[in-house]
């Protein structure tokens, strides 16, 4: 099973995050174990109380490395027990310099020495303190964060990440499809999860990365996991999974079920939760705001009557992390481009009653919007 995408996509993706520290300013990167690190080398690497660093100097483009791409003077610097865990990366094969240290060493004084001592430089977002705190003692200024460099990368996704996606997209499809066989009046919705996590992993994920199922009034929480609540007949259920798919792109897809044939005042107010949908998946194209994509789903609930109850922004990014950016939400005048994917989830929650919601995830195209998700978005009735 693939693990990681060919050094080649590493290293164009190394170069662009040099050229986007030196069009910001920057004199480089120091980046940290998590997504971010992940996206640019491969590595899997965790955070612990010693530093792992990848260190990307700013550059032009002009250095050329073994592989023809401006990547030349990047460093990763990690302790010398660690070293095995590089193997799962593609550090050796884009030949990026290594430097180790043993405990006793200091390794914030190598992460200056591979920067040249230059003190203006960002940091990953997810960088704990812990490392942060000491590194800006050493450099003798406070680094500012990376996010708009990475986030500029991150959200457009090449050929591979699409497909990632896609494959991500058809795995957890497969998994709504079976989600009407767990549903019975008298199981709990930690039962009910418990099948479904079962099944994103035998469906092809690497594991589940949430479960939410919220039966009847739990369905008005839209951060509702599971509980020991017995299903009953007459209940809706708001059932959103996901998990990544290697080399580790996520899905995530919510659907709702209807335990028996709903009240018509419910049927009513999910047809308007499906136009509204539907309205922001055909508002997405390029060179529209991500607010404006917000609004074509809220606008259309408000005018309903049904404003209040939509509580939440339209959507969020995906990839290696399920939330990242773009966000679709109101005041975000992003500008959607073409490989940027996000969820598009309008949903309606009513307190001490019901909840609904129907999520996919879109990639921009020159065309409009190209779900990854075919399952139907009709309330589906489970008898």
């Amino acid at each position: 099973m693939t693990t990681r995408f060919s050094h080649e996509v590493y290293a164009r993706r190394l170069a662009a995050a040099a050229a986007g520290a030196a069009q910001a300013g920057l004199a480089g990167l120091i980046i940290t174990p998590g997504y971010d690190m992940r996206y640019l080398i491969g590595s899997r690497a965790e955070t612990f109380e010693r530093l792992t660093a990848l260190v990307v100097p700013a550059s032009d483009g002009q250095e050329r490395s073994g592989s023809g791409i401006g990547i030349s003077g990047a460093t990763v610097v990690l302790p010398r027990l660690e070293l095995a865990a590089l193997k799962e990366s593609a550090v050796a094969e884009l030949g990026l310099n290594v430097m180790d240290w043993v405990d006793g060493e200091d390794p914030y004084n190598l992460v200056a020495e591979a920067l040249g001592g230059h003190a203006r430089v960002a940091v990953t977002d997810s960088m704990p303190a812990l490392h942060l705190l000491p590194l800006a003692h050493r450099l003798g200024a406070t680094p500012v964060l990376a996010t708009p460099v990475m986030a500029a990368l991150r959200m457009i996704k090449n050929p591979e990440e699409i497909e990632a996606l896609r494959r991500a997209g058809a795995a957890i499809d497969r998994v709504h499809a079976r989600v009407p066989g767990f549903l019975r009046p008298g199981r709990t919705e930690a039962q009910v999860a418990a099948d479904i996590t079962e099944a994103i992993v035998s469906e092809g994920h690497s594991e589940a990365a949430f479960v939410i199922v919220g039966s009847g009034p739990h369905g008005a929480d839209p951060h509702h996991e599971c509980s020991d609540r017995e299903l009953q007949r007459g209940d809706i259920v708001v059932v959103d999974i996901g998990g990544p798919v290697e080399p580790g792109y996520n899905s995530d897809c919510t659907r709702t079920y209807s335990l028996g044939e709903p009240p018509a005042d419910v049927a009513e107010q999910y047809a308007v939760l499906q136009r509204a949908q539907a309205a922001a998946v055909a508002a997405v194209r390029p060179g529209v705001t991500a607010q404006h994509v917000d609004a074509a789903a809220r606008d259309l609930l408000a005018d309903a009557g049904l404003g209040e109850y939509f509580v939440h922004r339209t959507g969020h990014g995906i990839g290696l992390s399920v939330h990242e950016e773009p966000y679709i939400v109101a005041g975000n005048t992003q500008t959607l481009a073409e490989g940027m994917a996000f969820s598009v989830e309008p949903g309606i929650y009513l307190p001490g009653r019901w909840g609904a919601r129907i999520e996919d995830i879109v990639i921009v195209t020159a065309d409009g919007a190209l779900p990854v998700n075919s399952r139907p978005h009709d309330l589906v009735v489970v008898d």
